[in-house]
């Protein structure tokens, strides 16, 4: 079955599904962020089979989303986020806050984030980058950009 090429629609949010949609992808991200760059690590972590993983390291690698390093004379690599990568995790944060709102259950959330620049443990909120106020769905109305389809 061939899959739909995301990619080509003419949708931030479509083009975004093309390279982070994946079951996977999220999950991979995540574990490279807090410190598995390893592939046995991530797979050790995962639970994902070696091609599976190995299939979505290269694509993510070929989307410019990590940076594959030699860290050993053998071929092994290990895996980074680039800043397009870093720009992902900023999804995978809200992503983070909903599902800590709506299924995180009585136990309550998995994990705490501490804020670099006020050492405060804190969660993601969006805002307008203009006025700072909280964007919510119901706080905007979508229209058509420069980029948009006639």
């Amino acid at each position: 079955m061939q899959r739909t090429n995301f990619g080509e629609m003419v949708c931030s949010i479509a083009r975004t599904v093309d390279v982070f949609g994946e079951p996977w992808t999220p999950l991979i991200l995540r574990d490279v962020w807090v410190g598995l760059s390893r592939f046995e690590q991530l797979q050790a972590d995962l639970g994902i089979s070696r091609k599976v993983l190995t299939e979505r390291l290269h694509y993510l690698v070929e989307h410019g989303v990590l940076d594959r390093r030699p860290y050993d004379r053998r071929p092994r690599y290990e895996y980074v986020l680039t800043e397009k990568g870093a720009g992902l995790v900023d999804v995978l944060m809200v992503m983070t806050a909903w599902g800590d709102k709506w299924l995180a259950g009585e136990a309550g959330p998995p994990v705490h984030y501490r804020h670099h620049a006020c050492g405060e443990i804190s969660g993601v909120e969006l805002r307008c980058a203009h006025c700072g106020e909280p964007m919510r769905a119901y706080d905007v109305d979508p229209l058509p950009g420069p980029g948009s389809a006639a």
